[in-house]
Formats: C-alpha cells, structure tokens, sequence
C-alpha cells in the first residue's frame, strides 16, 4: 500500500477530485499529512468519515519501525535500525549541533555502487526508497528523540542519484511551505559522481549543497575502491561540479575518506591541491576529511591523527578549505550500512 507521504500536494488534489469530494479538502489532508506528521486517519478531525475511510483504503500512514537504537554516552548522536512495511531495513543517524539537529538518511536499501570502503554496498542493491520512506524516517527520528530536524543530509545507505526522481520529489516535499519547509540550504546530497545526473540536478537549479564523495584524486587510484570510476572519469566528473557551481553557486564539498596507505601521502596532497584548483578559476570549494570506518569485511584502517592533521595542513597551505569531520557518537560509530548488514548476519545464524 502507497504511502500518503509520497504524494505532492497537487497529487493529493487530483486524488481527492477523483474521488467527488470538494477540492479544498486536499490542502487539509496534506497539512495533516506534512504538517502535523499524523499516523492514523482518525486523527485528521476536520475530514468527514467517508474521506478518512476512502483514504485509509488505498494509503497507508505507518512510520519505519524501530528495529534497534543506539545511543552514544559520549554526545547526543543516536543511530536508528528501522524496518519498513516490506521487512527491508534501513539506517539513520541522528546528531545534535550547535547550528540544529541534523538527521542523516538512507535513500536506498543496500547500494549498487560498490565502494571499496562502504558496508551498504556489500549484499548489493535491495530496492529504492520511496519518498514518503525518507520523509518517514525524519518524523520516527522526531517522535523518538522528541526533537525537531533543522538540517537534513543524504549520506546513509544508497547513492541518492541512483534514486533520482524520488529524491528530487522528497526535496521537493521536505522544503516546500507546507510541511517543514525546511530551507534547501540545510539540504546536502551525497554523490559518488554520476555525471549524467548531476547536469541534471544542476538545471533544476536547487539551493542544496551538492557533496561529491572524491576519495582519491586521480582516476587510478579511484578506480582501486570506488568502482564508479570505471564509467565516468574524474575529468568528467570534475566538470559535471563546476557546472553545478555554475548553474546554482552552491559551493561543493568534496568527501575524502582517509585510508591508511592508500591515499594519505604527500603526493595525494599535490594531486587532491592541483584537482581542486586552477589558474584564475574561481571555483569555491570544502574538502571535509573523514578517517575511514573499519568494517568487518574489509581491511581498511584510518591514519593516526597526526597524519590525519598534516593531510589537512598541506591542503590548506595551498589555499583549499577543509575540516576535519568531527566525530559524532564515537562510542556507537561504524560504518554506513554496518548495523544492517549486522542484522542480517544474525538473522541468517538463527
């Protein structure tokens, strides 16, 4: 059964005049749908019974169940197993700032797209997730911590342009007026680099912040754990982020998984400095460093922090912008797709 959750408002309209009731009344459904976040038509009081009946039969209002909850002693970091309708499993991460409070999401259940370094990755891609499924996972973060999301970031299990038209419809649905509206500058998609879709995303002219997950600056070495690679070289990928930042003036961040041995040298440095920039180009850009997570099936291990410190000295001694990505939850860390693949290895065992 489709979620109520998925439906843009005018979507809504159209249902409601299809089924002979007064046009006004898809503006109250869709207020208490993403407005007031409701889970059973019986609380939507201002609709007569016959509309709540017509709706209960063919939508549905269920949140993701929680599966497991995971709390860090060391902050306010909570990390989510959720279950959806189907018995498919998906993670998110809640995390408490000074700015707001972010909620980290899944755009897919498993990943297709390989990356040496990832967990979402290694039982492949199940399905996409629906836009009301993400938009869920943000109200059962909301109703279980008790506080509201300002900020959003799609960085949980999937590539988010792989799940192209549903993502752009949760945007849609996440910052329009009605509902949270929260601003798209608060929104920040993760990409591995398809190129297509990113000429794409850039036309529609969003105010999201576009984060290339980069890993290494040179196509052979990306090619070693990040099998995108093979399909779109980095120069094409490099151009499909200028044109964003041409098409939208969104700065881009750029992702850097840190690997023990495989690219945190010097030279890594003089190749990620000489990527990001060129002579009299103005291309504003934010290389946020991440030291790796280990995962069980792997053997990647993150640099100690000294050398995690130096990386970070050599990029800004050539005048590039980077952080180190400030760890949240440290006590209840692993990496995307981890908890998942966990359960599924218990469930297997039973």
């Amino acid at each position: 059964m489709q979620s109520l959750r998925d439906l843009e408002e005018k979507e809504v309209e159209a249902w409601v005049l299809e089924h002979h009731f007064p046009r006004y009344r898809a503006e109250q459904i869709f207020r208490w749908v993403q407005e007031k976040d409701v889970t059973d038509f019986s609380e939507m009081e201002n609709l007569p019974k016959d509309l709540r009946q017509a709706l209960r039969e063919e939508f549905s209002l269920a949140l993701p169940e929680l599966y497991r909850r995971y709390t860090s002693k060391l902050d306010e970091t909570e990390k989510f197993l959720f279950t959806l309708a189907d018995g498919h499993r998906i993670e998110a991460v809640f995390m408490a700032y000074h700015h707001g409070n972010t909620a980290c999401i899944s755009t897919q259940v498993g990943c297709r797209m390989g990356c040496a370094f990832c967990a979402s990755t290694l039982s492949g891609l199940a399905r996409n997730c629906s836009s009301g499924e993400m938009l869920g996972q943000i109200v059962a973060i909301e109703h279980l911590t008790g506080k509201k999301i300002s900020n959003v970031v799609l960085m949980g299990s999937g590539e988010p342009l792989d799940n192209y038209m549903e993502v752009l419809r949760f945007i849609h649905l996440l910052s329009g007026k009605i509902g949270r509206n929260i601003s798209q500058r608060n929104i920040t998609l993760s990409t591995c680099g398809i190129v297509p879709r990113i000429l794409e995303l850039a036309e529609e002219k969003l105010g999201i912040t576009l984060a290339l997950s980069l890993h290494a600056a040179t196509d052979e070495k990306r090619k070693k754990i990040m099998p995108i690679a093979n399909r779109y070289a980095l120069s094409d990928v490099m151009e499909a982020v200028r044109f964003y930042f041409k098409k939208t003036g969104r700065r881009i961040s750029f992702e850097y998984a840190l690997v023990f041995g495989v690219n945190d040298g010097e030279e890594d440095i003089r190749e990620l400095s000489g990527l990001l920039k060129k002579k009299g180009e103005h291309f504003p850009a934010h290389v946020n460093l991440i030291p790796v997570n280990p995962i069980k099936e792997r053997d990647f291990t993150a640099p100690d922090r000294k050398k995690i410190n130096r990386f970070k000295e050599g990029l800004e001694k050539q005048g590039i912008t980077c952080t180190i990505r400030r760890e949240m939850g440290a006590d209840i860390s692993g990496a995307c797709g981890q908890l998942r693949r966990d359960a599924e290895m218990e469930e297997k065992e039973d």
